[in-house]
């Protein structure tokens, strides 16, 4: 089995499309990571049409379709879901959460292109994704021959993978300081609640708090009450602004907590190069090296993210007190 990261799963799988390997693919992992997204998102990209089916949520006539009689005999009707024409992807979701009499169909599709007298056209791949026992889903265990059919993945992610994402999707940098200094709260299943951490439900606490709403819902009311918490500390921060202006240098704070907030605000608030100057040299004077390399890194995906790599770069080499410390920033604008 092959495992990949989040990134590099849109890499891989973009390569199966470029290389028209129509070979069915399996695609294993927890849940709450993505893997539905970065389909879509392959997809898209690709140019081509996605057929998103819940097999859990199916019954086996739902894909066989219904027998109508004619002519002294039965003939199966597909349903209108399945595609008929054209190009894209049949992506059959949560495969193995679906009882045996389901899968036991899908496998039809998956092993031979077709079920009963529907067969799934030539440009169309066949992609599937399901969770694994270890995260505790309510799964079948797949059948041997239907195993076998598949080029099989196993995807995990990590807290800078989401954090790349959520700087580049705006999200609220709170959540982003708040998992920089509890990254194990990134993704933890809670087996006893139906709310639990994970960069999906991140993503939902984000529209949460922004609509002024509890990310409890979402996330947990535990976590969600730690991150309450959190958020109490960053209200009591030295105003960002001033320091990105460059006209305010207050105390770089004691708690861990606060370091935390404080260098991940200034590198998210930032809105232009003046601004990430003023935070660098704010950092080499008032913090450790540990906070300036942390706000340099995340300053870096940021500007990645925007085509402004050089621009930052040019903010510390054509800075005499930024210089000093330049070797070691460099190395990472330039990763």
């Amino acid at each position: 089995m092959k495992k990949l990261n989040i990134r590099n799963l849109d890499k891989f799988l973009n390569q199966i499309i470029r290389n028209k390997i129509q070979s069915s693919l399996m695609i294993w992992g927890a849940p709450g990571i993505g893997k539905s997204s970065v389909v879509e998102s392959v997809a898209h990209s690709n140019d081509l049409e996605l057929i998103d089916l819940r097999i859990s949520q199916l019954a086996p006539t739902d894909l066989r379709g219904i027998p109508v009689p004619k002519d002294d005999k039965a003939f199966w009707f597909p349903p209108e879901f399945l595609p008929t024409e054209g190009k894209g992807i049949l992506f059959l979701d949560e495969i193995n959460m679906a009882p045996p009499a389901v899968q036991g169909i899908a496998q039809q599709l998956i092993l031979d292109r077709k079920v009963g007298s529907y067969e799934v056209p030539e440009d169309w791949f066949i992609w599937s994704a399901g969770n694994r026992k270890s995260d505790h889903a309510a799964v079948f265990d797949m059948p041997s021959p239907l195993a076998n059919r598949f080029i099989h993945l196993e995807v995990s992610t990590s807290l800078d993978e989401f954090k790349k994402y959520a700087l580049a999707n705006k999200i609220d940098d709170r959540i982003i300081s708040f998992l920089n200094f509890r990254p194990k709260l990134l993704h933890k299943i809670d087996k006893n609640s139906p709310s639990w951490p994970s960069p999906r439900s991140w993503d939902i606490a984000d529209k949460l708090l922004k609509a002024d709403l509890t990310v409890d819902p979402a996330i947990g009311s535990g976590v969600g009450s730690e991150f309450r918490s959190f958020c109490k500390v960053y209200s009591e921060l030295p105003k960002i602004e001033p320091i990105l202006n460059g006209k305010s240098k207050p105390k770089f704070p004691k708690d861990i907590s606060s370091q935390y907030a404080l260098t991940c605000a200034l590198s998210v608030r930032s809105k232009n190069m003046d601004h990430y100057k003023n935070a660098f040299l704010y950092l080499s004077e008032k913090a450790s090296m540990e906070w300036l390399n942390q706000c340099a890194y995340e300053a870096s995906s940021i500007c990645a993210a925007n085509g402004d790599s050089k621009a930052l770069i040019d903010v510390v080499t054509q800075n005499k007190e930024l210089m000093k410390v330049a070797e070691r920033l460099t190395n990472l604008l330039n990763a």
